[in-house]
């Protein structure tokens, strides 16, 4: 499909000040490390909880996870910002760079968008202008002057579980983010429609704003996860990511035709790829991620959910459309009401010429 095809979508662009350490568990669930990262599927089930106390739950499913068609409402995984930068998970079939002497590029897990730009307009990045943050793996401008700052780094706190019948005491260490100032979490929520956006555009920032006083992650009991008020920015996909580029020549300079690059999806949350999502699996560049978590329902709290694997942020998948990806029941046999693990796309479209 070529890239004037693509048709824009209304979104918000939404940016939490973390307020508190925040904790993100990873796959594996050990409490010494954390995700850095707030998938998408965290992001749904968070909003899901809101919207619950908000009494809106059930006509919310059936908009999304439960009704017919694709979801109304999709969700990015959020990223980090510093500042006026917004770091995301580069396509995977760019990144990384060739080998550098001065960068180690492959240790960067996040990339300024303005640097993702220049990769999708076939520039090199000049090693002589960026480092790579140790702490929060991401791709920093090499500062003129000052030390270097990214947007978080990991720490662990001290915690102790205590056993009410005996009175034994468990210390352990939790892992977090901790932020530094001018920096936070953004992601985009995506509406299928213009009547989509106007149905749901303000329930979602009114559970974001209960989000930002209850918390989003682990830990909230300690009073972990919450954030400022957050901010909202309206506008439309893909042109609040990339605006749209030049109109390519289409004829060289002997008059015969160009090749037209194909458009590929740069995926930036998590996809579970619906039954009518045509992918091509021999090419584009992808990676799995498997998850699992805890049920958080008054019915029956803290049961495992079933396992499912998903494709992860920054692949770069080969469709005739954006894939729209689905929503599937996770919970374990026997539970009293189905537990949504979502899966929906958010993909920016990209020109592909296939992997360097």
């Amino acid at each position: 499909m070529p890239p004037d095809a693509v048709l824009s979508t209304p979104a918000l662009l939404v940016r939490l000040r973390p307020t508190a350490p925040w904790r993100l568990g990873p796959d594996c669930g050990s409490r010494d490390r954390v995700e850095p990262v707030c998938h998408s599927d965290t992001l749904y089930s968070a909003v899901c909880s809101a919207l619950d106390r908000l009494g809106m739950l059930e006509e919310w499913l059936a908009a999304t996870a439960a009704g017919e068609g694709p979801s109304q409402v999709r969700f990015s995984s959020a990223f980090p910002f510093l500042g006026d930068t917004l770091f995301v998970a580069p396509p995977r079939h760019l990144w990384p760079p060739p080998p550098s002497s001065k960068v180690r590029w492959k240790g960067a897990r996040f990339v300024p968008l303005n640097a993702v730009g220049k990769l999708l307009e076939g520039a090199a990045l000049s090693e002589e202008n960026w480092v790579v943050d140790g702490a929060s793996g991401c791709l920093l401008p090499l500062p003129s002057r000052g030390a270097l700052r990214g947007p978080f780094r990991i720490a662990t706190r001290p915690a102790a579980a205590v056993d009410r019948q005996t009175g034994a005491i468990e210390p352990h260490l939790t892992a977090c983010l901790e932020f530094c100032g001018g920096a936070g979490l953004w992601f985009l929520a995506d509406f299928a429609s213009a009547e989509a956006f106007e149905r749901w555009s303000q329930p979602v920032r009114a559970a974001f704003r209960l989000l930002a006083d209850s918390g989003i992650g682990g830990e909230r009991s300690r009073g972990w996860g919450r954030s400022a008020a957050p901010e909202f920015e309206t506008g439309c996909l893909p042109e609040m990511i990339f605006a749209p580029p030049p109109a390519p020549a289409t004829l060289d300079e002997a008059g015969e035709p160009l090749p037209r690059p194909e458009t590929a999806w740069w995926l930036l949350s998590l996809l579970n790829p619906a039954d009518s999502d045509r992918i091509d699996w021999q090419r584009g560049c992808y990676s799995i991620a498997e998850r699992s978590g805890r049920i958080e329902s008054p019915q029956r709290w803290g049961e495992l959910k079933r396992r499912l694997r998903l494709i992860a942020e920054g692949s770069v998948l080969v469709a005739g459309h954006a894939p729209a990806g689905t929503a599937r029941d996770v919970a374990p046999e026997g539970f009293p009401h189905p537990v949504y693990r979502a899966g929906f796309g958010v993909a920016i479209p990209i020109p592909y010429r296939g992997a360097a």
